[in-house]
């Protein structure tokens, strides 16, 4: 264990100014959720670099690639990285500074997919040195549904070979780079958008007997079901006490200062991590919404869109992975990670296979590193690459055992 730990470090060592201008690079020409053409050919030339066999095209711009040790038909660990950025004009001046006018990496999609390379080519470089098979994938479209993980799954990436257990990172300012944060069991919400319209009838502002408002009775549907669903994130998984966020963060009515418009609508969000709730909760947003509408003889639309499921990091799969890297970054550098009730489409791949998706600390208070994902400051301690490629390889060795 001591030789090959040795090693990983070794290489994780080696490759870092390489992964640090390739992150750079990755940063500087983001592409937007399934539009990663350039992102993913760039990748798959990295590839061929360090000879590393792949498959492209899979969603269109994901890669597959497999890296066999010796019998390489023991195991299969997956690791995942997303290759896809956000619409956000970025405000960091740096010398890697997007050049996609209002398009950035501000959730750090560049820094997973960098992680990722740099396992791949560490892992390429030891296969001597294990059995089993590490699957590789570079993901697109994680930020938009119906989410890239469950396009590839249905396109086989979990079969052929089979996969037994997968791995993912996600950039954390609030952790410093060479910090890891783990939670086991469940750890991130299940997402929907919810879609209303209200239809009551428009007219003169300054006659209120012949219209019916429905900005007014938005607003009072939105009161009722702040009611009927108060915001509960707290860890507690009980049947009485489920995780669930109902929040709204759109109304739009196109009237004006002496104009009641005959429509309204408002838009948001819902999130829980128990899929029998969650199926009720709809029903219970479309019946309350529905009712109240028809008691104000109004009309009512509602369209619910299912996202992505709820997130579960299986418990010896997280273990194991903890394990590891308190092995590698020493015990007071691997941090208890909270609940939270963002969401994420390794969920997708979490649900199928025992899974573990922890938090790679990027922070760095001293320099100013400081701000969250999806902000156009964001930004990153890059020793954190470092991190990321070694604790990668590593869990992934530990897993094939």
């Amino acid at each position: 264990m001591t030789d090959l730990t040795e090693l990983i470090k070794q290489k994780a060592q080696q490759h870092f100014s390489y992964l640090v201008d390739v992150r750079r690079h990755l940063h500087t020409h983001p592409e937007l959720s399934f539009k990663e053409i350039e992102t993913s050919r760039y990748i798959s030339t990295q590839l061929i670099k360090h000879r590393i066999e792949h498959e492209i095209g899979i969603v269109n711009t994901g890669i597959v690639a497999l890296i066999k040790g010796k019998n390489p038909d023991k195991k299969c660990v997956l690791l995942r990285g997303d290759m896809d950025a956000l619409p956000i004009t970025e405000k960091n001046e740096v010398p890697y500074k997007s050049v996609n006018e209002g398009v950035m990496h501000a959730c750090g999609h560049d820094v997973h997919s960098t992680c990722v390379l740099g396992a791949s080519i560490i892992l390429n470089e030891l296969k001597d040195s294990f059995e089993g098979t590490v699957k590789i994938i570079f993901q697109p479209g994680e930020e938009l549904l119906p989410g890239g993980s469950s396009l590839m799954i249905k396109e086989g990436i979990l079969e052929n070979p089979k996969v037994d257990a997968a791995i993912a990172l996600h950039v954390f300012t609030d952790l410093n780079a060479g910090q890891a944060g783990f939670r086991s069991g469940m750890y991130m919400a299940s997402t929907d958008e919810i879609y209303i319209d209200i239809i009551g009838k428009g007219g003169h502002a300054a006659m209120p007997s012949e219209y019916n408002n429905p900005i007014l009775i938005a607003s009072e549907i939105l009161l009722e079901l702040s009611k009927q669903f108060p915001n509960q994130s707290s860890p507690s998984l009980d049947k009485d006490n489920i995780p669930t966020v109902l929040a709204f963060g759109k109304i739009t009515a196109n009237g004006a200062t002496n104009v009641i418009p005959e429509k309204a609508s408002i838009e948001g969000t819902f999130r829980t991590m128990n899929e029998d709730w969650r199926k009720q909760a709809h029903e219970r947003i479309i019946k309350l919404t529905t009712d109240m509408a028809t008691s104000k003889n109004a009309k009512t639309e509602v369209k619910i869109i299912r996202g992505y499921p709820f997130l579960v990091n299986d418990e010896q799969v997280s273990t194991r992975a903890k394990n590891t890297a308190i092995h590698y970054l020493g015990k007071e550098n691997v941090i208890e990670l909270p609940l939270r009730m963002t969401a994420e489409d390794f969920a997708f791949i979490s649900q199928q296979v025992p899974s573990c998706f922890f938090r790679l600390g990027t922070g760095n208070k001293q320099q100013g590193i400081t701000s969250g994902v999806h902000t156009a400051t964001f930004n990153i301690d890059e020793n954190a690459i470092e991190t990321g490629a070694m604790l990668l390889a590593a869990m992934a060795v530990d897993l094939l055992k």
